[in-house]
């Protein structure tokens, strides 16, 4: 049985991605590095420090510190959420959904607790989650399950028994990983991608979930 819903953050609960990506071409410019938004795609559900080590390796610079970088990619990104986030459609419901049948909620999420903090600040949604963990805490980034037994664990759980909603494919690899049940909802074109089929369940939208799809998950 199901006894507790964890959900991702970034492009899940929270249109965030592009904020991450405008963040990260302003200051990576600073640096002589020009990302592309296909540059993006593979960093999606990595930490911040995972991705300017990737880039430092790549192209190395000597202006700044990878530190430097990394906060300042923060710092932007947190006036990025403060004027521009918005929460993803049916967020709203699917947490009145889980509290209903009076499930605890967590999130757990790549993005450090700063940006976390932000969000959750800025969608109003804090008091409902039990459990706020984010991956900064942990030695891998997903798709390494660290974030999501780590979440089991504070929850006091088999992560057997825990329902994960994900957006990105790093992410539900971390959560098949931390053999937890699955919901993944990719974005626009990326629903029609084969390697999302992994997960229990797929849908285009938190909004389509429904009760028919929580009993079939909930055997």
């Amino acid at each position: 049985m199901i006894q507790a819903i964890i959900f991702d953050m970034d492009g899940l609960l929270v249109d965030s991605e592009p904020l991450w990506r405008e963040a990260e071409k302003i200051v990576f410019k600073t640096v002589d590095i020009h990302l592309s938004d296909p540059d993006f795609e593979h960093f999606v559900g990595f930490k911040i420090n995972e991705v300017v080590d990737f880039w430092y390796n790549h192209k190395p610079w000597k202006n700044k510190s990878k530190s430097d970088v990394e906060n300042e990619i923060l710092d932007e990104l947190e006036f990025l959420i403060d004027t521009q986030a918005v929460a993803k459609p049916g967020v709203e419901q699917i947490i009145t959904f889980f509290k209903n049948k009076k499930l605890p909620l967590a999130i757990a999420s790549s993005s450090p607790m700063v940006i976390i903090s932000s969000v959750v600040k800025k969608l109003e949604i804090a008091h409902h989650f039990k459990t706020i963990h984010s991956a900064e805490t942990e030695k891998y980034g997903k798709p390494h399950p660290a974030v999501y037994l780590a979440a089991t664990r504070q929850l006091n759980l088999n992560p057997a028994n825990c329902l994960v909603f994900e957006d990105s494919f790093n992410g539900l690899i971390s959560a098949k990983a931390a053999r937890t049940k699955t919901v993944s909802v990719p974005e626009g074109d990326a629903f029609n991608q084969t390697r999302f089929d992994i997960a229990d369940l797929k849908l285009r939208s938190l909004l389509d979930f429904t009760e028919e799809h929580w009993n079939k998950l909930n055997k």
